[in-house]
């Protein structure tokens, strides 16, 4: 476009200066005539002037013939130079002709080159017409579709949450008969009901991700549409101007973790509430700290978390590492930590309310890209004497166990361990106290370690979670929870 402009341009120069060319030669035509005349006029009055002297004496008749000699040397010196004006004027003349002949091929040459570019833009620009309105076409195709998978989306998560709700009654069912053994029946109808959860939310995973893929197909197809509906305007607006020279499975959500919150209230209750659940059934239904008393032991305060119908009494949460969790055998006997953020409740405490009756524990996981996790456990907590032994027997959850069953797991830290396995100290070298049983892969009092520690040393010392035949789950925040047996509220 620059090009065919600059073409244009010399071509109007070069017909404006064989304007101004001719225009002069013009004049000076009009000067010789007008010098042709005057001399014509000279000659006639000096014939005239001879004519009348005829009839005169003989000395004026050869006065008179001197004075025409003269008069026709004067005239033919005014022709010699005349004459000379005139060539001159002929070889400027053809000078010009010869400079105007040839910006004119330039122009002609110019011209052409210009009305070729022309063609090219028009043909590129029925091309990209063209290719819009395939643009266009697709784009409807897969909104349709698009659509029509969000409908089916739609209509299974209705049937998950319908499914949820019926495995949650029959979680609940399950923990009523955790002491009684169910009936193998029983037991592979909730397996087959869970397996076919499961196999419902990676089907609603998959459509996710289908619908996320056609948002992005959709919007980089409308970025293109853009593009060239720009560059179509540029090349109407090009045209334009051109004319004017020339005239796109996890955990369902619970309750959430608890986060800081420097104005948390601590209630107190007038009576002797054994635990949370006790509080919560005399009227205590809002998530915060309470005083509690078990059976046999002092007052003190616990935090209480409402979910599932009823209140779990916290004994340890973990959610920014700002607490130090490498404590020494004393602290994690009586406790640390504040009770509105990161803590541990202490093992005489725990103990003091789980001596009480049947406690389930349960352990709530949160990794990295914040999926959450549970597993549920029958099991019993031993005292001071036994070195506060924990025993576990898994009853659901939505993580595979990391943790032995049947098994007497002693609590040990840095400096009050029990067990050393070939010279090898858990606590010194995961940091942390924690129920060990030979050194296995899982602490959730471990040293709090980002994802960007790659390393396998510093992992291990880490929070995280790693079944015997399972991958490591590297953890974000942790909350450990225990709730009576009877669960009566849960109807």
């Amino acid at each position: 476009t620059q090009k065919s402009h600059t073409a244009k341009t010399v071509g109007m120069k070069s017909l404006y200066n064989l304007n101004n060319q001719r225009v002069s030669g013009a004049e000076n035509m009009k000067i010789i005539l007008v010098f042709l005349f005057i001399t014509s006029l000279a000659l006639s009055a000096t014939a005239e002037k001879d004519y009348s002297s005829l009839d005169s004496a003989p000395s004026l008749e050869t006065k008179s013939r001197f004075a025409m000699l003269d008069d026709v040397r004067i005239l033919a010196n005014g022709l010699l130079q005349l004459g000379h004006g005139l060539k001159d004027f002929v070889h400027k003349t053809k000078g010009q002709m010869n400079d105007i002949f040839q910006k004119l091929y330039i122009f002609d040459r110019s011209f052409y080159e210009l009305s070729l570019q022309t063609s090219e833009i028009k043909e590129e620009e029925e091309q990209l017409r063209q290719t819009t309105a395939r643009l266009q076409i697709n784009n409807e195709e897969i909104k349709n579709l698009s659509q029509e998978m969000n409908s089916k989306i739609e209509d299974l998560i209705q049937n998950k949450i319908q499914l949820q709700e019926k495995v949650w009654g029959l979680e609940d069912k399950v923990t009523k008969l955790a002491i009684i053994q169910p009936s193998m029946q029983e037991t592979k109808d909730i397996s087959s009901l869970k397996a076919f959860v499961e196999q419902q939310d990676n089907h609603i995973k998959q459509l996710l991700k289908i619908v996320e893929d056609q948002h992005v197909q959709l919007d980089r197809q409308h970025n293109q549409i853009m593009e060239l509906e720009d560059k179509l305007n540029h090349i109407e607006l090009q045209e334009l101007a051109e004319d004017s020279f020339t005239g796109e499975q996890t955990e369902p959500e619970a309750t959430p973790f608890p986060v800081r919150n420097a104005t948390a209230v601590t209630y107190t209750s007038d009576g002797a509430a054994p635990d949370c659940t006790a509080l919560y059934n005399s009227g205590m239904q809002s998530s915060g700290v309470y005083t509690i008393k078990p059976n046999g032991s002092e007052a003190f305060d616990v935090y209480c978390e409402m979910k599932f119908g009823s209140s779990w009494t916290v004994i340890q949460n973990r959610v920014d590492g700002s607490l130090d969790f490498n404590q020494t055998w004393d602290a994690y006997t009586n406790g640390f930590g504040d009770l509105n953020e990161e803590f541990w409740l202490g093992l005489n405490k725990t103990y003091s309310i789980t001596k009480q009756g049947d406690y389930i524990l349960r352990i709530e996981l949160q990794d990295w890209k914040y999926n959450k996790r549970y597993i549920e456990y029958a099991f019993s907590l031993g005292g001071p004497e036994t070195g506060y032994t924990l025993q576990l027997s898994r009853i659901s959850g939505s993580i595979p166990n990391a943790l032995p069953e049947q098994t007497e797991l002693r609590f040990s830290t840095a400096g009050h361990h029990v067990d050393i396995i070939n010279d090898f100290n858990c606590p010194e070298n995961y940091l942390g106290g924690w129920w060990h049983s030979e050194c296995e892969e899982t602490n959730l009092n471990g040293k709090y370690v980002a994802p960007r520690s790659r390393g396998r040393l510093d992992r291990r010392k880490g929070l995280y979670w790693k079944p015997k035949k399972g991958r490591y789950y590297l953890l974000k925040s942790t909350k450990i929870m225990i709730h009576p047996t009877d669960l009566k509220s849960f109807d």
